[in-house]
């Protein structure tokens, strides 16, 4: 299954197909495997209060959410070998870099997180 993000406050669709990682291998793998994230796709890290890029081959941006996936934190255009973690945060959005800029995504927003929907045919 993968997912639709959605910033309520803003009406903007951070990722309209991220990925989950819910399991702790999949938690364990989380993007090291990608050589990068198109635009839309994204990952979903639950539950998760800290991430790393130190193996990972691409900057992104990362949005911390608390239970009721309101945005706590955010970390825009984080490098290699660099950790980010928020004590209030119950999950984590890792999306590809500029997202948070190009939503204009912040601290106390409101996301929704809905079954992503392919377009019929």
């Amino acid at each position: 299954m993968k997912l639709r993000v959605r910033n309520a406050d803003r009406d903007q669709i951070l990722a309209d197909r991220a990925d989950i990682a819910g399991t702790s291998a999949k938690r364990r793998e989380g993007l090291l495997k990608r050589s990068g994230l198109e635009p839309g796709e994204g990952l979903w890290i639950v539950p998760c209060e800290g991430v790393h890029t130190f193996a990972m081959k691409f900057p992104i941006d990362v949005v911390f959410l608390d239970k009721q996936h309101r945005v706590v934190k955010t970390v825009p255009e984080m490098g290699r070998r660099r950790f980010a973690f928020s004590i209030w945060a119950r999950s984590v959005v890792e999306l590809p870099a500029g997202t948070i800029h190009a939503t204009s995504t912040q601290v106390g927003d409101q996301l929704e997180l809905t079954k992503y929907e392919p377009p019929s045919s």
